[in-house]
């Protein structure tokens, strides 16, 4: 491999990423399941909250960044160790802005959107190139990071949006986004303008590597496989570790200079495409959400009931109502959450306070629309609960309040 000189006196270094081939995109989706399910271990399972997993996250990238900037070539394993934080630390940025923040995720994908064009404006007139396969200097590598974060950002946003707020479901929106992967694969194949395909699928590989994460860890209730988040990542990173291993060896993925050398040059129709091209991604989004929205908002169907918990007599759930609408199922899964943890029951308690996640999660696409402030309301405070009685060493008098703050908050 060789270095190649790009104008001005600036530094030259060997080329910093690694070839785009199937290994590339088989880790890229490795890495984003684990950015997703790592993300879930970190802020639920150990309860770390995402104020807590979002700062040794940022942490830990910026360490990686430092190595990664200092090297002088591609380094398999460092390449795709910060690409890995990335996309963990790409998921709690989108994360935090929804439910820290109470952003919606309709102007996050916006926001994210905007922040990656701006990147690749500023990047394309200072460089006068987006190729992945030139990234031989330090602005460029820094052109290239902020991008890839942004990607991630965006996708997570993008993918939540689609599973979430649309209701669309994890196995939906993987199907969905699969089918938009080939197509552009298949118009790049017959002339797309290869920068904008390489970034257009980054972006989508993202919520296909939620899909899957969220299918593999998810509960067979819910569609899922029942891996757990656990399982989930500890396979995927096995998976990346013994790919990486694999190109650092064999070096299948090292950019030879020739194909730097032809990234340098110019390539045709990128604009026009561009705009093309972003224009019926717009306008398709636009009109898919809006008939989506509109058939969630007349839908008024309430979730059925969930048994009560074992050993309890079944009783009436009232008829409790708040800006949602009928709320009465899950507080009923809240006061039979509180009834055994006041019998003493921690493992009980538990086990049911999954139900009321499990409810809330599907009935997200049809409650939030109908109130966005109230359901983030109400969203944070199930949070809380779940990482109270998660939590490895339970305060029971932590648990009794967050509860309590639920049952009021849920009327």
């Amino acid at each position: 491999m060789t270095s190649t000189q790009v104008q001005g006196s600036r530094r030259t270094l060997l080329n910093k990423v690694p070839e785009v081939t199937l290994y590339f995109w088989l880790i890229k989706v490795l890495c984003t399941t684990v950015g997703e399910t790592a993300a879930d271990f970190l802020n639920v399972d150990l309860g770390l909250g995402l104020s807590g997993v979002s700062v040794i996250t940022g942490v830990l990238l910026a360490v990686a960044l430092v190595f990664q900037f200092r090297a002088t070539r591609y380094v398999a394993g460092l390449y795709w160790l910060t690409v890995a934080i990335v996309s963990v630390f790409g998921t709690l940025v989108t994360d935090n802005l929804t439910d820290n923040a109470g952003f919606p995720l309709e102007a996050s994908t916006i926001l994210f959107g905007v922040l990656l064009a701006v990147t690749f404006v500023v990047w394309y007139a200072s460089e006068k190139t987006l190729s992945i396969h030139s990234i031989v200097t330090r602005r460029r590598e820094m052109f290239y990071w902020l991008a890839i974060l942004f990607t991630f950002a965006l996708g997570t946003a993008t993918g939540d949006l689609m599973a979430e707020v649309l209701g669309l479901g994890y196995l939906v929106t993987g199907a969905i986004v699969v089918a938009l992967i080939a197509v552009t694969a298949a118009a790049w194949r017959a002339g797309l303008h290869p920068v904008l395909a390489f970034w257009f699928i980054y972006v989508l590989t993202r919520p296909l590597g939620a899909s899957l994460g969220d299918y593999l860890s998810q509960p067979s209730d819910q569609g899922g496989l029942g891996l757990g988040a656990t399982v989930t990542s500890l396979i995927f990173v096995a998976a990346i570790v013994a790919t990486v291993v694999y190109l650092s060896v064999t070096k299948s993925d090292v950019t030879s200079g020739g194909a730097v050398a032809r990234a340098e040059e110019p390539a045709r129709g990128g604009l026009w495409q561009t705009v093309v091209f972003l224009a019926v991604i717009l306008v398709a989004g636009g009109v898919g959400y809006t008939l989506r929205t509109a058939a969630l908002q007349d839908d008024t169907s309430v979730p059925a009931a969930m048994p009560p918990a074992p050993g309890e007599p079944a009783r009436p759930a009232p008829a409790h109502t708040s800006p949602l609408g009928d709320v009465s199922t899950f507080r009923g899964i809240t006061q039979d959450t509180l009834d055994l943890l006041d019998a003493g029951n921690q493992a009980a308690a538990t086990s049911r306070v999954d139900d009321l996640e499990i409810q809330w999660d599907n009935a997200e696409a049809r409650l939030k629309p109908k109130n966005r402030t109230e359901w983030t309301r109400v969203d944070g405070k199930i949070d809380k609960v779940l990482r109270e009685l998660r939590a490895t060493s339970p305060d029971p008098a932590g648990e009794r309040d967050a509860l309590g703050a639920l049952l009021a908050a849920l009327g």
